[in-house]
């Protein structure tokens, strides 16, 4: 179980990530997780409304398996393979973390002044979520696809637009965390 508890370092999840990617290149498909929102959409009739929305959904019946399989590994791996231990978070970044008013950096996934109910559904929480909501949609949108879209598949198959997204996604996250975070933290 220990194997299993523990994070995996890098030859071991990085050839493992290689080998899916090269199973999808040979059967002509693209990872994304933001392809399922459209598809998503076109299954709840937003092809009346929309363009962008007409198009054949059941060929990507495979990829919402995928977010099936996430969200299934994701409870699976929260509920019963979760080693309760403190994050190894550096030192330095969790005492700017508590200047900011996280008392628990380093000690849960979750910051409970981010994800608490209470924290949620009040204003700044609420504002947080749905502007964030617009601007993750838009960016994705905007951007031809989500992060690990672009930065899996994208780069896997050497995409100079996919390049191009994600010099932009790691700009827009030091962006976000060194100027924008402080502030409304």
């Amino acid at each position: 179980m220990s194997a299993i508890l523990e994070p995996w370092p890098w030859y071991v999840s990085g050839p493992l990530i290689a080998v899916v990617m090269f199973a999808l290149l040979y059967l002509g498909k693209t990872f994304g997780m933001s392809s399922n929102l459209r598809t998503l959409c076109t299954i709840g009739g937003a092809g009346k409304f929309s363009e962008f929305f007409k198009f054949d959904w059941k060929a990507q019946r495979w990829n919402l398996i995928v977010v099936l399989g996430a969200i299934i590994g994701g409870f699976i791996a929260h509920h019963l393979l979760s080693n309760p231990t403190d994050i190894d978070l550096n030192p330095e970044t969790v005492a700017e973390l508590s200047t900011l008013g996280f008392e628990n950096a380093g000690k849960s996934l979750l910051p409970p002044e981010l994800f608490d109910w209470d924290a949620v559904l009040s204003l700044k929480g609420l504002s947080l979520l749905i502007i964030g909501g617009f601007l993750v949609g838009f960016g994705t949108r905007y951007a031809g696809g989500c992060t690990s879209g672009h930065a899996i598949t994208g780069l896997s198959s050497l995409q100079t637009p996919s390049l191009i997204a994600v010099i932009g996604f790691f700009a827009g996250g030091l962006i976000m965390i060194h100027f924008i975070f402080p502030i409304l933290f």
